[in-house]
């Protein structure tokens, strides 16, 4: 018992040190801002993850706000994820319970015909032997072995958990963005059924100069020409609102189908936008779960060189056995029975040193590759950052001025469409201002469901999960 106990003290004494780096996290990326900075008016500090209020809130859209529950809640993509961090979770129990000792107990009973040349005695022709007993085997952790494995199975859980929560953001994202540019559609719809009737009113007019002889047939000819082009463009709509609501569906974890009937009534754009304090650089990479994700998978990279390199050392198992041995069944447990045993076992593949120095090597380049996908990570985050800051600034700007295009054309076709009627113009400049406003009023439409989109793609690029701080 002294011998065990002065063992078990060394490994007490060893395991404080552990073989391999002690990782060191990346050294933050020197950016104090943005180069394109949004203004204080555009971007308030009133909607960021982690406050009361969430992104999709900010549209003030109830049935929004729903679906991205739904989506979060239900999304088969979203289950995969949780499932994949529950197997994560469940491995770092294991490699946690490897530091412990391991105890089993079992009981069996042989029994063996002896051949003449074994027999002690003339009439002894078998022989049976009954046992019972619990055993321990514990791995003494004297270089940090399991200790780096543990913290590997650590990083990955977390990193399995950033990942999650990057799936959700992009997920709201994405339903966000399906359901913007559904209701987009439908004002383009809408629009374009207003150049329908905007047409036939025209047609209307040409129709009767031409019975009071005073219009030509080739104007007619024209102003149906018009009217059916315009009409063409509803039914390739028709099919993209289609799409939005199928794409909603799933993204819900729903059939493609099933909230068509909610769907199908038709909502202008919010006016309403949530807005995003972008913050520095520091704190985007910060919110980022991406990036948080990229970093604990390089922490445990960098805990498996410890793992690899605790093989070039000798692994210490203790092993022990309390039992009872007996010939028959009935002199189990007695005092002549009991058996045990202490054992010291050593591991010596370490002697195999090239193959233990490839698998250091292997795990080193792994690292290697980890920090370079990690910087990787990082400036694609603020090359998105900075991509969408930048659209959503212009698209504000471009709304801006398409809708004071609107506003002139539409007085331009009022004012044609008089001057025709009194045949101071051809139908020709009638017809060039009306398409004008046909084509200005579709763009802004356009430009309107891209305003939003962008600020769900600033959403998107600046925030963490949702709701998390």
């Amino acid at each position: 018992m002294y011998k065990l106990a002065s063992v078990i003290s060394m490994a007490t004494l060893l395991g404080a040190c552990a073989v391999g780096p002690d990782y060191q996290a990346p050294a933050p990326v020197p950016l104090e801002q943005y180069t394109h900075e949004q203004s204080a008016e555009s971007v308030p500090e009133r909607a960021l993850p982690g406050n009361e209020q969430l992104f999709w809130q900010g549209f003030e859209d109830p049935l929004l706000a729903q679906l991205i529950e739904q989506t979060l809640l239900g999304n088969q993509s979203l289950q995969a994820s949780l499932a994949r961090y529950q197997e994560a979770a469940a491995l770092l129990r294991g490699t946690r319970r490897n530091q412990l000792p391991s105890v089993t107990a079992g009981a069996g009973v042989a029994g063996q015909r002896l051949a003449e040349v074994e027999r002690t005695q003339p009439d002894e022709q078998r022989v049976e032997l009954y046992q019972a007993g619990v055993a321990l085997s514990w791995e003494l952790d004297l270089f940090g072995r399991l200790r780096r494995a543990t913290e590997a199975s650590e990083a990955e859980l977390q990193a399995a958990g950033a990942d999650q929560q990057t799936l959700q953001v992009a997920l709201a994202g994405q339903l966000a963005s399906s359901y913007f540019q559904l209701r987009g559609l439908q004002q383009q719809l809408r629009v374009a059924e207003e150049n329908v009737a905007l047409q036939q009113a025209s047609l209307q007019i040409v129709d009767a100069r031409l019975e009071a002889g005073r219009g030509t047939l080739f104007d007619q000819v024209r102003a149906r020409a018009q009217l059916d082009a315009t009409r063409a463009a509803i039914p390739e709509l028709q099919a993209a609102m289609g799409a939005a609501m199928h794409r909603i569906g799933v993204l819900t974890g729903h059939p493609p189908t099933a909230l068509n009937s909610l769907l199908a009534v038709p909502e202008g754009l919010p006016v309403a936008s949530p807005m995003i304090a972008a913050g520095s650089p520091g704190d985007v990479l910060r919110r980022r779960p991406d990036i948080q994700a990229a970093e604990r998978r390089l922490a445990a990279a960098s805990a498996r060189i410890g793992v690899a390199t605790a093989d070039l050392f000798p692994r210490f198992t203790l092993e022990g056995l309390l039992g009872s041995l007996a010939g028959n069944g009935s002199d189990l447990f007695t005092d002549g029975a009991r058996t045990g045993r202490v054992a010291l076992g050593i591991d010596w593949t370490f002697l195999d040193r090239a193959q233990v120095q490839a698998r250091i090597d292997a795990a080193d380049a792994q690292s290697a590759g980890l920090l370079a996908d990690y910087r990787q990570t990082v400036l694609l985050a603020l090359e998105e950052t900075e991509t969408w800051l930048l659209r959503y600034h212009r698209a504000q700007e471009r709304v801006v001025l398409l809708q004071s295009a609107t506003d002139a054309a539409t007085q331009a076709v009022e004012q044609a469409r008089d001057r025709y009627d009194q045949g101071l113009i051809g139908y020709f400049e009638l017809l060039a201002a009306e398409q004008e406003l046909t084509g200005i009023r579709d763009t802004l439409v356009r430009g309107q469901t891209d305003k939003v989109l962008a600020m769900v793609n600033v959403y998107r690029s600046l925030a963490g999960a949702p709701g998390a701080s």
